[in-house]
């Protein structure tokens, strides 16, 4: 097995060998950790490309703009609203192949415009085991994964941020979100901006790790084991379930089994594992 700076290594190899290169940068920990080794090796032979989308929150976009202009990458921003592309407001159990599939041909437009030779994104090892749709659009339209490829996992991507002092080596981890909504359930502006601003309120209470899934009118939350107890207390609790009430859910709930990624991907191994396979449920 590799160590981790032989890993650190390939995957400069790997980045130099593109010659140039368009990362997709979303300003998380796998995404800033790619642009910040290809800026390294390919100076401004790397650009980063950012999709600002409702699903998108302005924080993100903002810390984005922040970390490319404070290292001197060019970046660019553009336009992928998710919302437009046909059937993905459904929420189909295909939602990611969709956004994927749109948001690369347009960065590829954008890297050929450019003169830049190819286009990079930032999932690792990790994301192998779980539902990623998304990594099919991937592999259609030739895009690298750089971190993946030289066989990076989540823990070892913090780590290297940390040992290259990125400050996002210990944020939280990010999902787009449309990810917070049952598949099937209707996505649509207003409920993204209900999401957004009931995790911006568990963010500001300073829980650690968060989501707010959306099941109908019902606000499911995650957050880490740990910090359950932190929102018990009564005024916190009580801060949290009056703000989600004024937002428009009817019901506010607490799961049990804490943050996990990928969380509504449980239904599609229930379903797969019944007799009637992928009709169940419905």
């Amino acid at each position: 097995m590799n160590t981790l700076q032989e890993k650190y290594q390939a995957l400069q190899d790997n980045l130099r060998a593109l010659e140039s290169v368009a990362v997709a940068f979303s300003g998380g920990v796998d995404s800033t950790l790619l642009l910040r080794v290809a800026h390294d090796v390919l100076g401004d032979g790397a650009i980063a490309v950012t999709a600002r989308s409702c699903s998108f929150p302005e924080r993100e976009l903002n810390e984005a703009r922040s970390f490319c202009a404070e290292n001197g990458i060019a970046h660019i921003v553009c336009t992928s609203e998710e919302l437009e592309i046909e059937g993905f407001r459904q929420n189909p159990r295909n939602r990611c192949y969709l956004c994927k599939r749109e948001l690369f041909q347009k960065i590829w437009t954008i890297a050929q415009l450019r003169g830049i030779r190819a286009v990079a994104e930032g999932s690792n090892l990790d994301d192998e085991g779980d539902y990623r749709p998304g990594l099919i659009a991937v592999r259609e339209l030739g895009v690298h994964s750089p971190l993946r490829e030289v066989g990076l996992n989540k823990a070892e991507i913090r780590e290297l941020s940390r040992q290259l002092g990125l400050p996002t080596w210990d944020k939280q981890s990010f999902a787009c979100l449309s990810s917070r909504f049952v598949y099937g359930e209707t996505i649509s502006e207003d409920k993204l901006r209900m999401v957004d601003r009931a995790e911006q309120l568990l963010l500001d209470l300073g829980f650690r790790q968060v989501r707010v899934r959306v099941h109908g009118d019902v606000a499911r939350i995650e957050i880490l084991p740990e910090e359950f107890e932190k929102l018990m207390v009564a005024d916190v609790r009580e801060r949290v379930y009056a703000y989600l009430k004024s937002l428009g859910f009817s019901y506010v709930s607490l799961d049990l089994g804490g943050y996990r990624t990928g969380s509504m991907n449980e239904v599609l191994e229930r379903d797969s594992a019944s007799p009637l396979g992928s009709e169940a449920g419905r």
